[in-house]
């Protein structure tokens, strides 16, 4: 007999704040592998969730630097070194003639790392998800809301969790399997 792999434990809400309550006792209780998913925002999910992700301001800081300083750069390689003409004797490396380019790479380097920097720190494309398997789920994009704890949280104990997802309003609990 194949033993089935668990992905978590996956307990459905029917009001937001029902999720919201859920989700502070959750993290509260010492679950860290919490998510949830919802067919619509809901406001103080991401603070009852304790979500705290940094990298993408990072990554759209590093790109701005990087789109400026190759603004910059380029402009100053094209007028300084590959193709040097002293019109009028103004200086070959007018610095206030490269701002508006510069400007312009810095904008356009921060947007598209912003982009990217997205798509890779959400995972996606995610043509997949264990969470797909549960039939329920389906209902996620009308009127459902969703608090999954994963199986690889470090307090996660199935017959636990599941106990502690049924006293939390939760209208039913429901296995997720890889």
């Amino acid at each position: 007999m194949k033993k089935r792999l668990l992905y978590g434990l996956m307990a459905e809400f029917d009001t937001t704040d029902d999720l919201l309550a859920a989700a502070r006792k959750t993290v509260a209780e010492g679950y860290r592998r919490v998510d949830a998913y919802t067919p619509l925002p809901v406001e103080g999910l991401a603070e009852a969730l304790d979500f705290r992700d940094r990298r993408l301001p990072l990554i759209v800081l590093i790109g701005g630097i990087v789109g400026a300083l190759g603004g910059y750069y380029l402009q100053y390689w094209c007028s300084a070194v590959s193709y040097p003409l002293n019109v009028g004797g103004r200086p070959l490396n007018s610095w206030p003639s490269f701002i508006p380019i510069t400007f312009e790479m810095t904008v356009l380097v921060a947007a598209l790392s912003a982009v990217l920097g997205m798509l890779a720190l959400n995972g996606l494309p995610m043509p997949y998800h264990p969470v797909f398997n549960v039939p329920r789920f389906a209902m996620a994009s009308r009127n459902r809301l969703f608090l999954c704890i994963e199986a690889r949280d470090p307090k996660f104990e199935l017959e636990k969790t599941r106990e502690f997802l049924k006293n939390l309003k939760a209208r039913e609990v429901s296995e997720v399997g890889r």
